[in-house]
């Protein structure tokens, strides 16, 4: 009886509208820059106070699924991320909309965010308990191999000049040590500045590097040399077509998606651009990446809805949060007096269960908002650039502040777009930058606690790293993708 009491609870109108706010809501927060998320999250907990567990729940999974998706249309129309995740859907989408493909690139990104999203609710409905259990088998070795790797695939993604693509990546593994190490409690390029202590959060970088960048970048331009919007004819069933064509990427992302998503602190961002990466590997139109290439959005796109589901899997089986977003729903569940871990779906199986088979609602939702609401953001190239660069910028602003309040993050962000639009006239590529940002700090910290651990030990650090399979495992993944991405450079030059 209680099984048909959750399963009329989640078949009712209440939920669809209460998830369809969210998803739209989610979309359109995840498109301004700067915001994301969790911020949309943050801003209407307050809203779910007043509501059953189970619907608050789903309006914040909602933002969530939606925000994650909502990123990549100003990344696509204006090469402007919503955030860090949406970054390679700017690399690609951007040159479809130069070339008059806006609305091609738009049905790509939401059909493949569709089919992510699915993969990841999935997961989260049939397989929680073990996924979360193999979760709890990641230790600070583990997890500073599965960073290496991702900074490994630097490589891969890397343009037409390699080196280039390194010293990018440098200075980002450099932003990335400003601040106080957490370890030593020392003070690394602060200039003995209060600000600099607590580091220059990623938030700001992302804004400077493609935001603020951007539209210096178009100051000044003529008007023929600005996007400028064409309506352009495509018939929806032909992208949806070529994507289940190119099923392998879309099955690769939500892989890279579910597995990378289930590791805390790992987030997104790693998920994202190693699924982008290998997209690139093993496509035969190498040479179109970051020149307007459908496969690397498909890619992206999947991988980024497909951590979803997966980052759900520890906070609702284990009550860890898996990301920052999660762990304001793990605070909102809290209020509402709910114990989050195993024994969630025995004491509350009404707001475990519809929350799991709801979810599959917010794929829905964000499929409808996003293939009928294509043909009003592709609107936005109507709008001239004059008025475009100041509207863009004054919401950059606000997303830069809000992250922390704090003022030094828009100076931080303005700089850093400045420094962005240099890297932009001279050709240096921006994302190894943003993964150099978001790896260095997971490299440093796990490292820095397998040293502890196997000093504490009294073990040589390599020993203690490779005392389980699952590391060693790593480890020699490790390797097998830095032979990879040699061989595909030597074929490349």
């Amino acid at each position: 009886m209680q099984a048909m009491d959750i399963l009329v609870g989640i078949l009712s109108f209440e939920v669809f509208l209460i998830v369809f706010a969210g998803v739209l809501i989610g979309v359109m927060v995840g498109a301004v820059p700067g915001l994301n998320g969790a911020i949309g999250i943050s801003l209407l907990l307050p809203l779910t106070f007043a509501m059953e567990p189970q619907i608050g729940l789903l309006l914040l999974g909602g933002i969530y699924m939606g925000g994650m998706y909502g990123g990549s249309i100003t990344a696509i129309l204006l090469n402007v991320p919503g955030d860090v995740v949406a970054a390679p859907a700017a690399m690609e989408g951007y040159p479809l909309t130069r070339q008059g493909r806006a609305k091609e690139a738009l049905y790509y990104s939401i059909f493949s965010s569709m089919f992510g999203g699915l993969i990841g609710v999935l997961v989260l409905i049939f397989f929680t308990p073990p996924l979360a259990n193999f979760a709890l088998q990641f230790g600070p070795a583990e997890m500073f191999f599965i960073t290496l790797s991702g900074l490994i695939i630097i490589g891969a993604i890397a343009g037409e000049n390699i080196y280039k693509s390194f010293f990018a990546a440098l200075i980002g593994l450099f932003i990335s040590t400003i601040g106080m190490d957490m370890a030593t409690a020392t003070e690394r390029f602060t200039f003995d500045s209060q600000a600099l202590r607590a580091g220059i959060p990623v938030i700001p970088i992302v804004l400077g590097m493609f935001c603020f960048a951007e539209m210096f970048h178009n100051l000044g331009k003529k008007a023929n040399e600005i996007v400028t919007y064409k309506d352009q004819q495509i018939k929806r069933m032909t992208v949806f077509k070529d994507i289940v064509k190119n099923k392998w990427l879309v099955i690769k992302g939500g892989f890279f998606g579910t597995v990378i998503g289930l590791l805390p602190g790992v987030g997104t961002t790693l998920a994202v651009f190693m699924s982008y990466g290998e997209a690139k590997r093993v496509s035969k139109r190498r040479e179109e990446f970051e020149k307007g290439n459908q496969e690397g959005i498909i890619a992206a796109e999947s991988a980024n809805n497909a951590t979803v589901g997966s980052t759900m899997v520890p906070l609702l089986a284990l009550g860890v949060p898996g990301s920052p977003t999660t762990a304001i729903i793990a605070g909102a569940l809290i209020i509402h007096g709910i114990i989050l871990g195993p024994d969630l779906f025995v004491n509350r199986p009404d707001v475990a269960y519809t929350f799991l088979y709801g979810m599959l609602f917010t794929v829905v939702a964000m499929g409808i908002i996003g293939v009928f609401g294509i043909k009003y953001f592709a609107y936005i190239l109507k709008i001239r650039m004059e008025y475009i660069v100041p509207t863009v910028l004054v919401f950059a602003l606000f997303g830069a502040y809000s992250f922390r309040n704090s003022v030094f993050d828009v100076l931080a962000a303005i700089v850093i777009g400045i420094f962005g639009a240099l890297f932009k006239k001279l050709n240096v590529p921006l994302a190894p930058v943003i993964i150099g940002v978001v790896l260095g700090p997971l490299i440093e910290t796990n490292l820095t606690r397998s040293m502890t651990i196997a000093e504490a030990q009294n073990l040589p650090l390599l020993q203690y790293m490779l005392t389980n399979p699952l590391a060693m495992f790593l480890f020699a993944l490790v390797f097998v993708i830095l032979y990879i991405v040699i061989r595909m450079r030597r074929r490349t030059f």
